[in-house]
């Protein structure tokens, strides 16, 4: 039977354990048995592994692939430059590699935080005798002392305790402290049961013994740990339209350079020469840059979400976060402040929102005082000083009412404390005698049911009236519209006690104050950042441990939910739906799961994920761990949140605020689109590089563009201007519309037409118009050979590099957007990009007619002249762009 549902005596007899604790010898024996009490950490890849991982993904291979064919050809025709190209792309594997790792790194620390969230000592019966032992060392059968402030170091069945209660939100989610008692309770929910103490959970109120049960893997904690560490994290959007990349790369690379080999074996090359020509037009159309580009380009997306307060640990998340359709959140801490406030008053009759109202008129000796006196002086709090600090101990919701209490009674007459009956879970309610000035006076807090019935009159503005039954139906009305709101509605009472007094009559003939209404308020920055999720197309799930009145009151507050009825999921009910009618009721369009525990969160990401939705999933507890790792993106809190959820999430909140996620989503969405701009940037280049092979072999004319300067472009003055595209600014329009499909591709065929077809080509044509030109220019003739230390040659080549850089500058303006015009999206928005083209135009000028350049990249100063003809061709490209851009404008309009 379930341990919760027995008897002290029976659950102490099925452990063989007793009142008094086990045995040492007994002891140590459970913990060659059972083991230590520890979260274990489930084997996983080493470290090693993950780093190697870097270097072997599909477009590092075919990175390596690319250098390994450049040795090759360097060894059967040395000089050409094709090892230095090698080693180039070697270094752009290494430090791409290495930065990715320590960008993503993120070793498996959810255990080390599990690990730290449970405390180091425990105070258990050994021999008969109180003994301070390690917490590692407890076992199932030990019996444990636990008092106020103390971490539950195990789960445990409690055996007798007072006033024991228990904030469990890092494993339920639930806002308020739980009442816990010794008697056996016939919940089978071992994580709500009225009689267990979970490992990780904290006693805010009471003390008591209690037996250990479950220690190690086999308590909750443990489970959710396990179950956090078993979720395999699934590829991002991102990720796997790299992969995508890199294999349509990788097919069209080896397509064209077998097709231009064949082509040149038929036209009768010499095999070598062929061969690394034919590798030449395989490393032309590799996009070297590209890897750095995009890493590069999500750290600055990062950098840009850490300046609005989301903290990105994981690089992909930055994409993925911008393709999320749907955001599964949490409530407590979340859409909320985590923090009970009050937030209405019932007194004398009426509905107050702030007790200051009547403060301000009440006299001094006012019955309606006695109700901020009780919530003043009857409570549970203690004062401790810890890091020389002066901290307040106890339940969340007793302090929120003394603050609460302070506004309105800033003085309180306090002579001490005479007597208490404590609060437990069958009475409902504390009570306190308080020595004042008058005389001593009994005030009693708790729950209205349990309260009611023990008072005689209730108070009326500046006195007090019998209570009727008219009376207590309008009190017990007030006090429904104030739950149904989402409220913790407490009662509160008082009268004045003769000494000597009775204990066992002292809760008799009370006098009725009034009712408070606490809540954990809402953000106030939610409500707007729900709107905005639902302008982006985006539909936010409430997933919460709370009640469900709770979470439906809070819903309708933020405007998640406006329907009348909306579908509201309990964590029972969901336990008997299968997948498939849960995948049916998620297209609800307002849904709320309540009561939900850590593996159903997880379960409702899953079937989302099986819906085709790009999942978000925020959370700040233990419980919300393993969710947040299943999820495409992983949001937890980074104030309130326990370290569990923050080391399992990929971003987190540095605010704890919800409006931070939309910001996030936002910078997101602008990274996708920007990592288009840039790709549509760098793939354009390859054309003009390209071309100078084609040209070579078919019509026999001296090579254009020699495979170090490829390199020049590639890995050189193409970085600065393109990491500038990927930080251009969001789009105005941006969070107006609906997320992207899942069909929509990193890498379309309007991309590859506009960049290959278009752009492309149009460099192609200034390049080797330039390149021509300086030929002509020089006297050069058709049919005419060329040495490649030929002064011509080597300025042909540098006008055919230059050609490049200088249509690539007006590239850069043109990839900014692929049908706003320039001129409306402005020159000097984005100064990333004329500090870009300044890098660029400091390194061609180098690289032309500096005489390290010349050795390097085999360049000659050009004249004059050449700039001219290339800058021409660029205005050409530019204008024919424009003209492109508006044609499409015209068809399209937005």
């Amino acid at each position: 039977m379930r341990i919760q549902r027995l008897s002290v005596e029976d659950a102490l007899r099925s452990l063989r354990s007793d009142p008094q604790g086990l045995s040492s010898t007994e002891a140590l024996r459970r913990l060659e048995e059972y083991g230590l009490n520890l979260v274990q950490e489930i084997r996983g890849r080493s470290l090693a592994f993950r780093f190697l991982a870097q270097f072997t993904h599909f477009f590092a291979l075919i990175l390596w692939v690319a250098a390994a064919l450049a040795f090759v050809a360097e060894r059967n025709q040395p000089g050409g430059g094709m090892a230095t190209l090698g080693y180039a792309i070697l270094g752009v594997i290494l430090v791409n590699g290495a930065f990715s790792f320590w960008q993503e790194y993120r070793a498996e620390r959810a255990i080390a935080a599990l690990r730290r969230m449970l405390p180091q000592h425990a105070k258990a019966l050994r021999d008969g005798k109180l003994t301070d032992i390690p917490a590692v060392q407890l076992v199932p059968g030990d019996v444990l002392l636990l008092e106020e402030g103390d971490v539950v170091p195990a789960d445990c069945r409690l055996i007798d305790g007072a006033g024991i209660r228990v904030n469990a939100a890092a494993l339920t989610g639930e806002s308020v402290a739980l009442s816990r008692v010794a008697a056996p309770s016939d919940n089978d929910d071992l994580i709500r049961a009225a009689n267990v103490l979970l490992a990780g959970t904290s006693l805010v109120g009471g003390q008591g013994r209690a037996l250990a049960f479950a220690t190690g893997m086999h308590t909750e904690f443990g489970k959710i740990a396990g179950l956090t560490q078993t979720v395999q994290e699934p590829p991002t959007p991102l990720q796997l339209e790299i992969g995508r990349l890199s294999r349509l790369v990788a097919i069209i690379s080896t397509a064209l350079g077998v097709v231009f080999f064949a082509i040149g074996q038929a036209l009768g090359l010499p095999f070598w020469a062929n061969l690394t020509f034919a590798i030449g037009i395989i490393v032309a159309n590799v996009p070297e840059g590209l890897l750095p580009t995009v890493t590069l380009a999500l750290a600055a997306g990062a950098q840009r979400m850490a300046r609005r307060n989301a903290l990105v640990r994981h690089l992909p998340s930055v994409e993925a976060l911008g393709a999320v359709t749907v955001i599964c959140t949490d409530k407590t801490g979340t859409l909320t402040t985590n923090r009970m406030t009050v937030r209405r008053l019932y007194l004398s009759g009426r509905f107050l929102d702030d007790g200051r109202e009547i403060a301000r008129a009440m006299p001094e000796a006012s019955p309606e005082r006695r109700l901020f006196e009780a919530a003043r002086l009857c409570h549970d709090l203690k004062t401790v000083q810890r890091d020389g600090r002066t901290q307040v101990v106890g339940d969340p919701m007793e302090a929120a009412l003394v603050e609460s209490a302070a506004l309105v009674v800033p003085d309180v007459d306090d002579g001490g404390r005479l007597d208490e009956i404590p609060f437990d879970a069958d009475r409902k309610r504390l009570a306190v005698v308080q020595r004042t000035s008058t005389g001593a006076v009994l005030y009693v807090k708790g729950a209205l049911e349990t309260v009611l019935p023990l008072c005689r009159q209730v108070v009326q503005g500046t006195g007090t009236t019998v209570l009727t039954r008219e009376l207590r139906e309008q009190i017990g009305a007030a006090q429904g519209t104030m739950a149904h709101s989402g409220l913790r509605v407490l009662a509160f009472a008082y009268r004045p006690v003769a000494e000597p007094y009775e204990r066992d009559a002292l809760e008799s003939d009370l006098i009725l104050s009034g009712l408070v209404g606490l809540e954990d308020p809402p953000r106030p920055e939610v409500p707007d950042a729900i709107r905005r999720c639902r302008e982006a197309g985006i539909k936010v799930i409430m997933i919460t441990g709370d009640h469900p009145s709770t979470a439906v009151a809070i819903g309708r507050e933020i405007g998640l939910l406006g329907s009348a009825e909306p579908l509201v999921y309990r964590g029972e009910e969901l336990r008997r739906v299968s997948n498939t009618q849960l995948q049916l009721a998620l297209d609800a369009p307002e849904i709320v799961f309540a009561r939900v525990d850590p593996d159903q969160k997880m379960r409702i990401v899953q079937v989302l994920k099986r819906k085709g939705a790009i999942v978000a999933a925020t959370g700040d507890g233990v419980n919300d761990a393993p969710a947040l790792r299943q999820a495409d993106v992983g949001i937890a809190m980074g104030l309130t949140g326990t370290e569990v959820a923050r080391e399992a999430a990929d971003i987190v909140l540095a605010d704890d605020n919800f409006a931070s996620i939309v910001n996030a989503v936002e910078e997101g969405r602008t990274v996708f689109a920007n990592i288009r701009k840039f790709l549509t940037y760098i793939l354009t280049s390859n054309v003009p590089e390209l071309i100078p092979y084609l040209a070579f072999v078919l019509l026999r004319i001296p090579l254009a563009l020699t495979i170090v300067q490829i390199l020049a472009v590639d890995l050189g003055t193409d970085l600065l201007p393109a990491l500038a595209l990927g930080a251009e600014r969001p789009d105005p329009q941006v969070m107006r519309q609906p997320p992207r499909l899942r069909t929509r591709r990193l890498l379309d065929a309007g991309l590859l037409t506009r960049a290959y077809l278009f752009l492309g080509l149009l460099e192609g044509a200034a390049a080797m118009t330039t390149f021509f030109f300086v030929l002509t220019r020089g006297g050069w003739s058709y049919g005419q050979q060329l040495a490649p230390d030929d002064p011509l040659y080597l300025q042909a080549t540098t006008a055919t590099l230059s050609a490049i850089i200088v249509a690539q500058i007006a590239n850069v303006f043109l990839c900014r957007s692929e049908t706003r015009s320039t001129f409306r999206l402005g020159i000097l928005t984005n100064p990333l990009i004329l500090g870009g083209i300044l890098g660029e135009v400091l390194l061609i000028l180098a690289i032309v007619y500096l005489p390290a350049g010349h050795r390097v990249f085999g360049t000659a100063p050009i004249p004059a002249a050449a700039w001219l003809v290339a800058a021409a061709c660029a205005v050409g490209m530019f204008g024919l762009e424009e003209v492109r851009k508006a044609v499409l404008r015209r068809r399209t309009p937005a």
